[in-house]
């Protein structure tokens, strides 16, 4: 009961960084002044956290290329209209859309639920791309953390019927994306803990029975590598994947920094070098306002316009 409570207090602190606690930003971003924005749309209909909002820019007819943010929180926290959403927002001035989604956590069903219902949320913004102004062939996946590892996922598995719930709706459309902003994301849960163990910057508590990520894939993680397997990301490389850019801080406490220093090596051969670039934040941990510099996002923004605005 005593780690379960250590643990707790970790994720809810990890979930209040992620928000952007400290700087001013509360549990939600206020969107009081963007003027054109749809909120609490159900892209599925097997649960009430299938939604998602959208929000265009407060000029301009479109059709505009789409953001679609995927927040993080240890599979088991987090809404799309959290802190986190903040970084994505500043593409409003940039000409972007940003849908912003929900998606089923481990309190509500195990893996791989929550890759089908970003699938199906990117089905249903295709389908309904002409009604809300929004570029269909231009869409990136941007998110952190577990949104990272969501991110990932999507961007590798587009177009793969092995994570396509059809009966989700919109079957005539595919899920495939034009580029992925992943932000610390975990790839291969059973590394890290030895990673976090080579670093020594964070507490090697992966394996446990009750760490996210077990809860996420139903088991303790090390019970079940096979299931493990298929729920990293790197198993489904293909030349056909999207353009990558990865971010992550050097001092990461919770998701190592290996994890996407692995994730980008493995990339970059199937993918080619110009298509994959990581970017590591000198002395950044788990989140934080070094991901939200100007500068950084000026690195985010220029990714997003190079495939994005073609």
């Amino acid at each position: 009961m005593i780690q379960y409570s250590i643990r707790c207090i970790r994720l809810l602190c990890v979930l209040f960084i992620l928000q952007g606690g400290g700087s001013g930003c509360g549990l939600s971003v206020d969107t009081s002044n963007i003027q054109r924005k749809w909120l609490n749309l159900a892209y599925a209909n097997q649960s009430p956290s299938q939604q998602l909002d959208i929000y265009l820019p407060n000029e301009g007819d479109g059709p505009f290329p789409v953001i679609v943010s995927i927040h993080g929180g240890a599979f088991m926290m987090g809404d799309k209209a959290d802190g986190q959403l903040k970084p994505m927002l500043e593409g409003l001035k940039r000409g972007f859309a940003v849908v912003s989604i929900n998606y089923r956590m481990s309190g509500e069903a195990i893996f791989p639920a929550l890759v089908l219902d970003v699938k199906a949320a990117i089905r249903w913004i295709k389908a309904n791309a002409t009604q809300f102004h929004l570029k269909k062939d231009a869409i990136a996946v941007w998110g952190g953390s577990a949104g990272g590892y969501l991110c990932a996922m999507e961007g590798l598995t587009g177009g793969k019927p092995i994570f396509e719930d059809l009966n989700m709706g919109n079957a005539q459309e595919n899920s495939q994306v034009q580029a992925v902003v992943d932000w610390f994301g975990p790839i291969n849960f059973l590394t890290m803990d030895p990673q976090l163990q080579e670093s020594g910057n964070g507490t090697p508590d992966h394996n446990a029975s009750n760490s996210p990520e077990s809860k996420i894939m139903g088991q303790t993680i090390t019970e079940i590598p096979d299931a493990v397997q298929k729920a990293n990301p790197e198993t489904y490389i293909t030349p056909d994947a999207p353009p990558f850019l990865i971010m992550h801080g050097t001092r990461d406490q919770l998701v190592p920094t290996q994890q996407s220093e692995h994730f980008a090596a493995a990339l970059k051969p199937v993918l080619g070098e110009n298509k994959v670039t990581l970017h590591l934040l000198e002395g950044a941990k788990h989140g934080g306002p070094e991901f939200e510099t100007a500068e950084n996002l000026a690195r985010v923004f220029a990714f997003l316009d190079q495939y994005l605005k073609k």
